[in-house]
């Protein structure tokens, strides 16, 4: 099986590529429009600031390709964020898979520190890709900004109020966590996406 990893302007990028090597995938790291194409499934993580990273997209061509694909795609992090409409992070328009806001924490008491780092919970699952995720499991977050909860979010958490951990439309699936970070939960859903591409390849052979 065939997964690449898009490479463009943001970090934490490798260590997705590191847990992928740990259940037995070796993916392609690349801005290479045929080889992301050519992939029985995509990943597109990172840590980032949308309006750099999205100029880069663009300046490549990767933000047409992302929206052509018609196989597995799986965005982490900054990568959910970019999958949006619009983010209010240096008002940026984004690649809009989803037709949905990316919004800043506004902190309501002392207590609230943004960004929002560390590990919470996930409740209201739903959607293959959280297959043996129970509810209240822990998953890892780092991020300063949020998308709200909508008809495709397949998990919530909650930081000052609840929003979408994890969205699900058509081909493309996100989380707002970093599976990578998030021990045996996080394991589990990179198999289960990995998973989802294998299957959505063989019926497409």
């Amino acid at each position: 099986m065939k997964v690449a990893i898009v490479k463009y302007n943001a970090g934490n990028i490798y260590s997705v590529e590191s847990a992928l090597r740990r259940l037995g995938v070796t993916p392609a790291l690349t801005d290479n429009a045929e080889e992301i194409r050519q992939a029985d499934g995509v990943l597109f993580p990172g840590q980032g600031e949308a309006q750099g990273a999205m100029t880069y997209l663009r300046a490549k061509g990767l933000d047409t390709l992302i929206k052509g694909l018609r196989q597995p795609v799986l965005g982490i992090c900054i990568g959910q964020q970019l999958l949006c409409r619009h983010s209010e992070e240096g008002d940026t328009d984004c690649l809009g898979i989803f037709d949905l806001p990316v919004k800043r924490f506004v902190p309501l008491c002392h207590e609230d520190k943004i960004p929002a780092m560390g590990w919470n919970e996930l409740t209201h699952l739903k959607s293959p890709l959280l297959e043996g995720v129970e509810e209240k499991d822990f998953v890892y977050f780092v991020h300063s900004y949020y998308v709200p909860c909508s008809e495709w979010t397949i998990a919530t958490s909650t930081f000052i109020h609840p929003y979408s951990a994890a969205l699900h439309k058509d081909n493309f699936y996100t989380t707002q966590f970093h599976p990578e970070k998030s021990g045996k939960v996080g394991e589990r859903i990179l198999d289960n996406f990995l998973r989802i591409a294998q299957t959505a390849n063989k019926t497409t052979l």
